[in-house]
């Protein structure tokens, strides 16, 4: 019996037309419930998520590669490989995050699919602060806050607004032209919402729901010192990405319920790198299914650390080849050597007489 042999190749021109096709506010819809189905249904009994690995460096650019993996066990392997780049933009006019995600048959390590991470690994994260939102915001949350007007504040704004009732958006970025320019990057979103400038701490005062997604330097955090807050305010925490990176200070985690996505991750790469064990909350796979501890988790201060996790990337490119799949696109193509003799490599050559003359 011969398995599949055909790859299937979605790249960025295909994503854009599985976008335009289906339609940007149905496929964030889609995305946020298969998570969070992915989310209440996890087990470590079924799934494998090795914490991420990869390079670290500062030349000739501050930057990463990592690579994610995860394991549905006896169906596939996904991984994706990233980079983190924050100089990107302003040396190369390319986003700062660029990355591709494959997918692996468990049986035999054929390769199912390739797929452009570069809109999926946006569309994920704002999908994750959604349903963290959902879990820890009150649910009649009407003003959002974004500090960092980069890339990553366009699915944030979309997500949230997808699961709340969202009047106003307050934002800040050391950039006068990120922040003069997101009115228009989120024309797409029709939320028909003019962002407000503000600053800091009048973000802090104000929001009910706060984003923040920087590419602020290791060692240079936190993003501010002194604050003051609404009682129930939850904040995304998207930004700490990178040993040494965080953006809240250590003073408003230890007043806070702090939720991180993938722990052993986040006390690595994460806000919880500031935190002692015992100042940590559960995970949210552990908080989706406590209803007693999300209500109280709504009426307080809560962060949720979101450091990025394998089964957000599963999750986001399995939808893409599930849409690619029904729309017929991608390309098909045969990338792995298959020999007429599979115990001999050399079985195609013996179609090509004196090869070696």
């Amino acid at each position: 019996m011969r398995k599949n042999q055909e790859s299937i190749i979605i790249d960025s021109q295909a994503v854009n037309k599985i976008i335009t096709t289906v339609g940007l506010n149905n496929v964030m819809d889609e995305l946020i419930a298969n998570l969070e189905s992915a989310l209440s249904s996890f087990s470590k009994d079924e799934t494998e998520v090795p914490i991420r690995s990869g390079f670290n460096y500062k030349k000739p650019f501050l930057g990463l590669v990592e690579w994610m993996p995860i394991m549905k066990k006896g169906e596939e392997v996904v991984i994706k490989v990233v980079g983190y780049h924050p100089e990107n933009p302003d040396l190369f006019k390319i986003p700062t995050i660029l990355s591709t995600i494959s997918s692996y048959d468990a049986h035999t390590g054929h390769l199912n699919y390739l797929v452009d991470g570069v809109l999926l690994t946006a569309l994920r994260t704002g999908a994750s602060s959604a349903v963290a939102s959902r879990m820890m915001a009150k649910k009649d949350s009407r003003v959002l806050g974004i500090i960092g007007c980069g890339a990553q504040s366009v699915p944030q704004i979309h997500a949230i607004s997808r699961l709340f009732d969202i009047q106003e958006i307050l934002i800040y970025d050391v950039d006068q032209s990120s922040m003069e320019s997101l009115e228009d990057r989120i024309a797409p979103i029709n939320l028909g919402i003019s962002p407000k400038n503000c600053s800091i701490s009048d973000i802090l005062k104000q929001s009910d729901i706060l984003c923040t997604a920087t590419s602020i330097e290791p060692e240079k955090g936190p993003l501010f010192e002194e604050f003051t807050t609404k009682s129930h305010l939850h904040i995304n925490a998207v930004g700490a990405d990178f040993p040494g990176k965080f953006e809240l200070p250590i003073s408003l985690l230890n007043q806070a319920n702090v939720c991180p996505d993938f722990l052993e991750q986040a006390v690595v790469e994460g806000e919880c790198q500031q935190l002692m064990a015992s100042d940590i909350g559960p995970t949210w796979i552990e908080l989706i299914h406590d209803e007693r501890l999300k209500k109280n988790y709504q009426s307080g201060l809560s962060v949720f650390d979101s450091t990025g996790w394998a089964l957000e990337d599963q999750v986001t490119a399995n939808l893409f080849f599930n849409y690619a799949q029904k729309l017929g696109i991608g390309t098909k193509m045969t990338i792995e050597t298959y020999s007429p003799d599979e115990k001999n490599p050399y079985g195609v050559f013996h179609q090509i007489p004196h090869l070696n003359q």
